[in-house]
């Protein structure tokens, strides 16, 4: 299956070598022009690898990688004029696993993407723990112990991000995000909701509870 990369670069004549050179190098590759198109892009189709320019209009490189980290597993490779190590330091921070500096040789660019890729591939789980609990990404089974428990899509959903960021406090912003795709704008309840469909099946049989509510901020997937 071809891999395909989003490249989020607002110069034209940038993003207009590399979807040339991509697509020589036999990938698939989306392009949008500002932060917005192109983190809705990365949600409603997400690709093998993001492509991140730091400049950006409207929401900046920075936020779209915060974004799209928060969102699960995916390789981001920034691309940025910004050269200093504060600014590889912050990229980082936010979630990149890659930082090239403009101007680019475009064979190392190529060289760390494929590293980008093959790292991806031999990390992907299937199965993801935490304490008693197993949610199987492929067959879309959850367990407690060896009690199998149904959820609903949403719930699945739910549960997944949970288990993607164990012991990190997320925050209800971060959850809407990417649970339901957009905000609530704090008026909506349907969030308490969920968590409580969750504990409910997940501690149906009196067991510890692991989703906790953190006041005032959101949830945090840990053991009491």
């Amino acid at each position: 299956m071809t891999e395909r990369i989003l490249v989020i670069e607002d110069e034209q004549r940038i993003a207009d070598f590399l979807k040339r050179g991509l697509t020589y190098e036999g990938f698939q590759v989306d392009v949008r022009h500002d932060g917005e198109a192109g983190l809705k892009a990365a949600r409603d189709n997400p690709p093998s690898l993001v492509i991140l320019d730091i400049m950006l209009p409207g929401l900046d490189g920075w936020e779209v990688c915060r974004r799209l980290r928060a969102g699960g597993p995916i390789s981001i490779l920034m691309l940025t004029a910004r050269d200093s190590v504060a600014d590889r330091v912050k990229g980082f921070e936010v979630g990149a696993d890659d930082y090239v500096v403009k101007p680019f040789a475009f064979e190392e660019l190529i060289a760390r993407v494929r590293a980008l890729l093959r790292r991806s591939r031999t990390t992907e789980e299937t199965a993801l723990r935490f304490a008693d609990l197993t949610l199987n990404v492929t067959t879309r089974e959850v367990t407690r112990g060896t009690r199998k428990i149904d959820l609903t899509t949403k719930e699945f959903d739910l549960l997944h991000f949970f288990l993607r960021h164990p012991r990190q406090v997320l925050t209800r912003e971060m959850i809407y995000d990417r649970i339901w795709g957009y905000d609530f704008g704090g008026e909506s309840n349907i969030l308490e909701v969920y968590v409580r469909y969750l504990r409910t099946k997940l501690e149906a049989n009196d067991e510890p509870r692991l989703i906790q509510t953190v006041r005032g901020v959101g949830y945090a997937l840990r053991e009491e």
